[in-house]
């Protein structure tokens, strides 16, 4: 995690995020979201082996209303099979469902009594306000990231990659209540869980055991890391331990790092030669990686060009303008880019709210956009890029994409980052499990 919120002011620079990204204009629709009467079973089932016709809709923004054929979960391209069942769309926008790559859900305090957080100057501070939070919460991890995971599908998130702390304060609490959330979960979002050593993996003795029970347990997806330089203080220490156990395990690591300047270069270095001697390449990412907007741009292009040559991904939580990436200049070097929540009403801040739409707007806020192609990139950002993180489909509206995907009154795509409509209707896998802004449980 980091200390700092998205500003809420806007960013006086001004970074383009993308180019290219293609913007439908359409007019803004009237009519209900409702099911059609009676073919098949009730909107709230699942739908995976079913057939569903989403009828009058308008993919990204076209102005030309269309059916989206779904078939097996999956869009497809012929014609709606006989006794398919009807959705009415009234006209809204249909837009990819969006993947948070980057979030804390076992940290979270969502739904319960506000909490008054006290001044803290680092992380061993922020860390020790975690521990604090944890012992005073009634409700156990798997209640609380259940209520704010079901919220974040309500708002159109289909994936997500929660860390979950591990450490003796806890031992293997954190994963295993998101585990559990996940588990309830399975049929409306996709989820990626990281073993994250918050308190240090070397620092805080007993958490290099506790990582390697996790993944011998085979309860998650990937093992984390944090600031071998300026938090653990042993760079070589830290990154053996961790590559280790998930060379060992045949899982991911995702490595957190807020370390700036020579530290954090320091440590990507060591990232990317360990990624390649131990041939991961593809199965590495890096959280925050504040080390690389201040680079020059000939020291960003070398960096990037052997994060592309190791498939090395990286997340961006849009924190500001000063430390989110230059998504752009990695992805010219093929560097898969993600955009996340981060915490989210946890010990750290009293700000956060899952809901990735939301995030693509605060990535378009520091970075100070205006045009329609940025402020379309800003939503592939968080749809096309976070998928590529987590190694998943794109779900792109295409014939054979996973149809993943929202339904909202609006314009155009730009509008709708700008204004964050309700989401009228969430659909995972061809089945609605979210309407009117609220999960169908």
């Amino acid at each position: 995690m980091q200390p700092s919120a998205p500003a809420p002011a806007p960013a006086l620079s001004r970074r383009t995020m993308l180019a290219g990204a293609a913007v439908l204009a359409g007019t803004t629709a009237a009519g209900a979201v409702a099911a059609a009467p009676a073919t098949a079973a009730s909107p709230n089932a699942h739908a995976r082996g079913k057939a569903v016709v989403f009828r009058d809709v308008r993919p990204f923004g076209a102005a030309k209303p269309t059916d989206l054929v779904v078939v097996d979960g999956l869009v497809s391209d012929g014609p709606a099979p006989h006794g398919a069942k009807v959705v009415d769309g009234g006209g809204r926008i249909a837009l990819p469902s969006l993947v948070d790559a980057h979030i804390h859900p076992d940290k979270t305090t969502w739904g319960g009594s506000w909490v008054s957080r006290r001044p803290a100057s680092g992380i061993a501070d922020y860390v020790a306000q975690d521990v604090e939070l944890y012992r005073s919460q009634r409700r156990p991890v798997a209640e609380r990231a259940y209520g704010l995971m079901s919220h974040a599908v309500a708002r159109g998130t289909r994936a997500m990659r929660a860390h979950a702390d591990v450490a003796p304060a806890y031992g293997l609490a954190g994963v295993e209540g998101v585990a559990e959330a996940r588990t309830r979960l399975r049929h409306a979002l996709d989820v990626q869980i990281v073993a994250f050593p918050q308190h240090g993996v070397i620092r805080t003795p007993g958490t290099a055991e506790l990582l390697e029970e996790a993944a011998r347990a085979g309860v998650v997806d990937m093992i984390g890391g944090i600031d071998p330089i300026g938090f653990d203080q042993a760079l070589d220490e830290q990154l053996d331990l961790v590559f280790g156990i998930a060379d060992r395990h045949g899982i991911g690591v995702d490595i957190h790092l807020h370390d700036r300047g020579e530290k954090g270069i320091r440590a990507m270095r060591g990232i990317i030669d360990r990624t390649r001697a131990l041939s991961l390449a593809g199965r590495v990412t890096v959280s925050h990686v504040f080390c690389l907007p201040a680079l020059s741009d000939s020291e960003l292009g070398a960096v990037a060009a052997d994060l592309g040559a190791q498939d090395i991904a990286l997340t961006t939580v849009a924190p500001s303008d000063s430390l989110v990436l230059p998504i752009a200049r990695l992805r010219e070097h093929g560097v898969r880019v993600g955009l996340g929540s981060d915490g989210v009403r946890d010990s750290w801040s009293p700000f956060g709210n899952a809901d990735m739409l939301h995030r693509a707007h605060l990535l378009g806020w520091v970075t100070d956009v205006r045009l329609d192609e940025e402020l379309a990139a800003c939503h592939d950002v968080a749809a096309a890029g976070g998928a590529d993180v987590m190694g998943l489909p794109h779900a792109d509206l295409r014939p054979g994409s996973p149809a993943d995907f929202v339904l909202v009154q609006g314009e155009c795509l730009p509008q709708v980052v700008v204004d964050t409509p309700r989401r009228d209707l969430v659909v995972h896998g061809g089945a609605v499990v979210a309407r009117d802004g609220e999960f169908l449980d």
